[in-house]
């Protein structure tokens, strides 16, 4: 099993401050990288324009998108994280939290003008 992976936008001040607000209790257990950095290749099989589009979180053995990697990693993370995790995987509630990520994940990139490096 490889170290899990997340996978983030750092050019994006939303992601950067939930990463370094949670970078304490992240950083002995996963990798950080930041995506927007200049030379950063996709793992095999991804394209920088999808994950710029959503979070990605390689937990060790699959790779986790959008709503599912921010659960994933939030879990790693334990506390109040886990609990908030646990809940927002119970039906209705997921559904209705991966419909809410997923606008707000569009919306980022059409306003915030997110692009991958160049």
């Amino acid at each position: 099993m490889t170290r899990p992976t997340l996978y983030f936008d750092g050019s994006c001040g939303m992601c950067r401050r939930e990463i370094d607000h949670l970078r304490p209790r992240l950083r002995h257990r996963i990798d950080l990288v930041d995506i927007s950095q200049n030379g950063f290749q996709p793992p095999a099989g991804y394209q920088l324009a999808d994950m710029m589009a959503q979070l990605h979180f390689h937990d060790g053995q699959r790779m986790q998108v959008g709503l599912c990697a921010s659960l994933g990693y939030w879990r790693v993370a334990g506390g109040g994280f886990r609990w908030l995790a646990r809940v927002l995987t119970l039906p209705g509630l997921f559904q209705c939290g991966d419909w809410a990520y997923n606008r707000w994940a569009a919306w980022r990139l059409r306003r915030l003008r997110c692009e991958p490096p160049r």
